[in-house]
């Protein structure tokens, strides 16, 4: 008799989802991690001075409420959330900027002349986001359901991600705000993957909104262990796995780990041709990460901005591009695109009283040495005059601390992989099953996997789904609700 049915390694939101999912089918499930805190890159830990929480990676969750597992899981019902009205926000030069506010009505007219074309590129999309989140949150094989959603997004896509992504405008508000979304997917610009990425995130803003955790992302990755506590299953922390040999006998294991990793860990157990496929697979680049404590809010020159949940620092949609470009080539930029969320102006748990969070990454090219505090620092107080005096203190990671921070941001590719077209397709093989490897009872659980990068349990999920099957059999879905 095998001491647990399932071992999760990684505590990640996908090892979790998976562990949660496992345990709710009446497995015995264990959860080995090695860092002293489970999450991943769903932690909140003090990292400046002391009373001031800061989200390690994720801080601002547009598929938190879009997500099939985590509808599933009833995570609103479990997890407090902020939802800004004002989605998130792109300032632009002389004091202009603009503004993706949940209501796509208010956002359009605030767009001026293109503020119709706005609406009917996004509008289709934003009334379907519960399809959009359903088949970008599936593998590509076999086609998902609603064929009629997908193709629209495909064919807004080709759009957006070609030259001719201007074509429908004719001021720059608009297009920026669509290129800083489109940015979160760390590639050059156009591109079908950035449009890809952009245009899901955008549907969710007008939908549902980007939910802030309160407390911090850490709320998520407790309220998943409650649960799996609650079911039987536990944690482990601090272990470090090298080998799947040191792993205590069970019918499944499930990685949440990069595919070297799965490589490294399964040895020789791994056929030459998924070895060679696994090899292929690509990483992209990487991000620089700063955190600030503050002594007042961000000081925008555009006041809409102070009420954003996200906001994204850049400037016009040519400036995003260029600078996105620029670490696709291996520079990095005069001009950084900035990512940036400010969550204490919807959640003050988080700080001392009238204190602030800010928490900031910008991309660079994978494996960077270079500390970017002050490339931020210039850029947000480009756009925020005075911001420079309300910075109490700074902590900043490099790429490459921020892969020793999680190893699972290889080069400090936060995504595990790029999230190319390609590699969408391919994550990591082209498959039906992808999560499910060739060596017996193994499984890849990681956003290495299908349907790759985000905070939304997708990769655990299926994974798990898969391993019920085909190790237990069994074929219905665990009930998940609170």
């Amino acid at each position: 008799m095998t001491e647990f049915d399932a071992i999760v390694v990684g505590s990640g939101p996908n090892g979790l989802a998976a562990a949660v999912t496992l345990a709710r089918s009446g497995l015995r499930v264990q959860v080995l991690e090695r860092n002293a805190q489970a999450g991943g890159g769903a932690r909140t830990m003090p990292l400046t001075l002391p009373g001031f929480q800061h989200d390690v990676c994720s801080a601002v969750h547009p598929l938190a409420l879009a997500s099939e597992f985590f509808r599933a899981f009833g995570l609103e019902q479990r997890v407090g959330f902020a939802i800004p009205e004002a989605s998130f926000g792109q300032p632009l030069d002389r004091e202009r900027g603009a503004v993706a506010y949940r209501s796509l009505e208010r956002t359009a007219q605030e767009l001026g002349r293109d503020g119709r074309a706005y609406a009917r590129l996004l509008g289709p999309l934003a009334r379907r986001a519960d399809a959009v989140a359903e088949f970008t949150g599936a593998p590509l094989l076999p086609v998902p359901r609603h064929p009629l959603a997908l193709a629209r997004f495909g064919l807004t896509a080709l759009e957006q991600g070609s030259p001719l992504w201007n074509v429908r405008f004719r001021e720059d508000a608009a297009p920026a705000l669509l290129a800083g979304a489109m940015a979160h997917a760390i590639l050059p610009m156009p591109g079908l993957g950035t449009a890809g990425a952009g245009l899901s995130l955008t549907s969710y803003a007008h939908a549902r909104g980007w939910p802030i955790p309160i407390g911090g992302t850490q709320a998520i990755t407790d309220a998943m262990i409650d649960d799996l506590v609650a079911h039987g299953g536990s944690v482990e922390t601090g272990v470090e796995v090298t080998s799947l040999d040191e792993l205590p006998p069970s019918k499944a294991v499930l990685l949440d780990v990069t595919t070297r990793a799965l490589l490294r860990l399964a040895g020789d157990r791994v056929p030459t041709g998924y070895r060679r496929a696994l090899e292929r697979f690509r990483y992209g680049n990487g991000v620089a990460k700063v955190d600030f404590a503050l002594s007042d809010p961000v000081p925008w020159a555009d006041a809409r901005l102070r009420e954003a949940g996200t906001v994204h620092v850049g400037g016009t949609r040519a400036d995003i591009a260029r600078a996105e470009n620029e670490v696709a080539r291996g520079r990095h930029p005069e001009a950084p695109y900035v990512l940036v969320s400010q969550p204490t102006v919807f959640d003050p748990s988080r700080a001392p009283e009238g204190r602030h969070t800010l928490w900031a990454y910008t991309h660079v090219p994978a494996g960077s040495r270079l500390d970017r505090t002050e490339a931020v620092v210039a850029q947000i107080e480009r756009f925020a005059p005075g911001f420079r005096d309300t910075i109490l203190a700074a902590a900043s990671m490099d790429a490459v601390e921020v892969e020793e921070h999680n190893p699972n941001y290889i080069g400090g590719d936060i995504s595990a992989g790029e999230a190319s077209f390609g590699q969408l397709l391919a994550r990591p093989v082209i498959s039906t099953d992808p999560w499910r490897t060739p060596v017996p009872g193994v499984y890849l659980c990681s956003a290495s996997a299908s349907p790759g990068p985000g905070v939304h349990g997708m990769v655990g999920w299926r994974a798990a789904l898969s391993a019920l099957r085909h190790e237990f059999g069994v074929r219905e879905a665990p009930a998940l609700a609170p």
